[in-house]
């Protein structure tokens, strides 16, 4: 491991071998018509995956997004925090929201470098900012939502980053945590890093070491989220998704194998009740 590294360059080196390892998953290889399709992504080796993610998005879509425009009476601003290639913030700005996208990773497939690709399909490309969710590089109340897109188990410190988040969002504004693993228990979580440790080298080669180098969350619980949000004022719901007959049995395949359940990746909803100094 790298243990004795400057984190700066663990942080740097993290980067460098994620990008690595999602171009080998194919991210780069995303034609500009799949790119425009995603989440509704229907053929090639990526399909399934992107089916389970179009299901949050469109509870997210229906949920939030679009009653939260309807009592406002207007678009709305919207932080698309770990954003990736910025598939959401296009969806969203189809339907005339204003976006800002926001990664840890400037350049290289599936960054903020691909959501160029976005920019001949809209009248105005959503702004693009690259940085650590600890420190968002953006004023006070600036934002109705704070969207973490399969990124908040990326998050190095839970509390720093929902204090950033509801510091950017407008009164009443919401944070959602979208296709990040929950698990009902600590237990069940702490065993998946484990095996994930375990089983690194079959995972991601020689990368294993530097990826799994930086102390992120990887998974969070209903009772980690509540505890560590209760001092800025946020209250959770949680929206459950439906995802296909085959997805759901997992949880029984699970039992039956007497194996640890499986996450969870519902859409949870965080509201501030109140300012907080």
């Amino acid at each position: 491991m790298m243990n004795g590294t400057p984190f700066v360059e663990r942080r740097r080196r993290f980067i460098e071998a994620y990008g690595q390892h999602r171009a080998e998953e194919g991210y780069e290889a995303l034609s500009d018509a799949e790119l425009l399709a995603l989440p509704y992504l229907q053929t090639g080796p990526l399909a399934a995956m992107w089916r389970i993610r179009a299901r949050t998005f469109r509870v997210f879509e229906h949920e939030i997004v679009n009653p939260l425009a309807d009592a406002l009476k207007r678009r709305l601003t919207v932080l698309d925090a770990g954003a990736g290639n910025g598939w959401l913030s296009y969806r969203l700005c189809l339907s005339g929201h204003h976006c800002t996208v926001f990664d840890l990773r400037a350049s290289g497939g599936d960054s903020l470098q691909t959501a160029s690709r976005y920019a001949s399909h809209l009248p105005t490309l959503f702004r693009r900012s690259a940085g650590d969710f600890s420190n968002l590089p953006f004023a006070d109340q600036r934002f109705d939502i704070v969207a973490f897109n399969a990124s908040l188990h990326y998050a190095l410190d839970l509390t720093t980053v929902l204090s950033e988040a509801q510091r950017v969002l407008h009164p009443n504004g919401r944070i959602a945590i979208l296709d990040s693993p929950f698990y009902a228990s600590r237990a069940h979580g702490e065993a998946m890093v484990e095996e994930k440790r375990r089983n690194a080298r079959l995972m991601f080669g020689d990368r294993s070491d530097v990826l799994l180098s930086l102390p992120f969350l990887e998974y969070l619980t209903e009772d980690r989220l509540r505890s560590e949000s209760k001092a800025w004022g946020i209250n959770w719901s949680r929206y459950r998704v439906r995802y296909p007959l085959r997805y759901e049995l997992r949880w029984i395949v699970s039992a039956l194998k007497r194996k640890r359940p499986p996450s969870r990746f519902d859409l949870w909803v965080g509201r501030v009740s109140s300012r907080h100094g």
